[in-house]
């Protein structure tokens, strides 16, 4: 992928998932990326480390940037031989203002390319379980800008009134009563059925239903506000039967997801695919170091504290064969499911999901004086010393990966606290991690904020750590996993 360019692109709405492969490539390696207001901030998760974001959104506040702010801000980056992505909400051309900022980029000879988004006027109905058009109902739709005037001239009314198709409004909430009326004062049907989408394809979507001449007091009486879409048709009816979006059990739910970045993948993808919205905030990070890999033929039995564990082990094992005969025990399905990767099969791993528990475990493998592993990280609770006492065996460590806490900025850790629901933690590191960046300890407000929000712990170690703080665990996993908890979670808000 060259330098030197300039990419105007659509990020979709809401979902993060609706956005392309061929975007998802190009944040990947782009060195600067100008995000607008209605980006949803995990896509930037896709992006490298060190790459340079700027926010230029346009709002109805002192803090919004003029369009032209924002095409000399794509020109400067383009000249510095970049890789520049234009991350716009949307479609680059449906109202996104994406033409004039390529009519810049020419003008100063900067190459460009553009990604098309997919847009709200088509995927916010969808999510809402109404097709924007329908054999038997409709053989068209029609999209227009919610600002009645352009220019001085007001929207062609009677025109528009006259057309069959779906009729779709965007940026237009506040002008909701002026097109109404002079939707009705031009001959459409004053029942014509419409619908309101507010923060379509999210977790906060809202739709509101009515008639030309009822919505607006629909509106008034919810206290609606943007960003939300006017739908207008009879295409608005078939959502009694096509809704689905809204009846996905994890529905309406934000969820915290605090762990290490690289191993957010999985959790949160469910968390998506159930209508939830996985709100990505990691506290720890996981660092594999380099150690000397002591002879393994001295040892009778290794056990796996983790998945970490096995990846940071078998990183530096050159040949499968030099763990002759050990006995391997693991803590888990899901470390157990890691180290099959590498076609060994685990001798053992305890019901419990403890480093205790494997110790003692590891008594019915094993003979009295011989010598036992434990491969682990730097803040893992294994006590060798007590465990050769109590089971007369040798039992020593090895760390192979370090846990390393991540400090959030206070104002972004504590915005996320407020907008989430659910907040999952998966260790006491990570929630100490968590503890500091906020200043728990002296932060009452918070405090009181969290008595609000359903607390997720792993398993009874991290819980004992989180009410060491004063908040109360409100789920509690039974099998210790990441898995295990997310179970927890489903039972507990599942809708029936």
């Amino acid at each position: 992928m060259e330098k030197s360019k300039v990419y105007i692109a659509g990020a979709g709405c809401g979902d993060e998932k609706l956005i392309t492969l061929k975007l998802k490539n190009v944040i990947e390696k782009a060195d600067c990326i100008v995000y607008d207001r209605l980006v949803n901030k995990n896509i930037l998760q896709y992006a490298k480390s060190d790459v340079e974001l700027i926010y230029m959104g346009k709002e109805n506040t002192a803090g919004g940037k003029l369009q032209a702010e924002i095409n000399k801000k794509l020109v400067e980056k383009g000249k510095e031989g970049l890789l520049v992505l234009r991350l716009k909400g949307g479609d680059p051309f449906v109202f996104g203002r994406g033409g004039e900022e390529i009519e810049a980029l020419v003008a100063e000879n900067i190459d460009f390319e553009v990604i098309p988004g997919i847009t709200s006027s088509i995927a916010v109905p969808a999510y809402a379980g109404i097709p924007v058009t329908h054999r038997g109902i409709n053989t068209s739709f029609h999209v227009f800008t919610g600002h009645t005037q352009f220019k001085g001239i007001e929207l062609d009314f009677p025109v528009i009134a006259k057309l069959e198709g779906t009729l779709v409004f965007l940026m237009g909430l506040n002008n909701l009563e002026k097109i109404a009326e002079n939707l009705i004062n031009n001959g459409k049907n004053p029942k014509t059925p419409v619908a309101i989408i507010k923060d379509g394809t999210t977790t906060r979507q809202k739709t509101y239903t009515g008639t030309l001449e009822t919505i607006v007091n629909t509106v008034k009486e919810h206290n609606v506000k943007s960003p939300a879409i006017i739908l207008i048709g009879e295409v608005v009816n078939l959502r009694k039967k096509m809704k689905w979006f809204e009846n996905k059990p994890l529905f309406g739910k934000n969820i915290l997801v605090t762990r290490n970045r690289e191993k957010q993948g999985n959790i949160s993808n469910k968390i998506n695919e159930l209508g939830g919205q996985a709100l990505s905030l990691p506290f720890i990070n996981i660092e594999y170091v380099d150690f000397e890999m002591p002879d393994l033929k001295e040892y009778s039995t290794l056990l796996f504290n983790s998945i970490n564990s096995v990846i940071g082990f078998m990183r530096k094992v050159k040949d499968i064969r030099t763990l002759g005969n050990a006995k391997i025990g693991v803590v888990g399905e899901k470390t157990a499911e890691e180290i099959e990767k590498y076609k060994i099969i685990p001798d053992f791993y305890p019901e419990e999901y403890t480093v205790e528990r494997l110790a003692s475990e590891s008594v019915n493998f094993t003979k009295e004086g011989e010598k036992i592993l434990f491969i682990v990280s730097d803040i893992s609770p294994v006590n060798e010393k007590k465990y050769s006492d109590l089971y007369n065996r040798n039992y020593e460590k090895l760390v192979v990966y370090k846990t390393q806490k991540v400090k959030a900025e206070k104002e972004k850790a504590e915005k996320y606290i407020k907008e989430s629901d659910i907040l999952m933690f998966l260790s006491s590191s990570t929630f100490k991690a968590f503890a500091d960046s906020i200043n728990l300890s002296e932060n009452e407000e918070i405090k009181e904020i969290l008595k609000n929000k359903v607390i997720a712990s792993i398993g009874p170690v991290t819980t004992k750590t989180i009410e060491k703080y004063g908040i109360k665990v409100g789920i509690e996993g039974k099998k210790y996993t990441e898995e295990g908890l997310f179970q927890e979670i489903l039972v507990r808000f599942c809708k029936k």
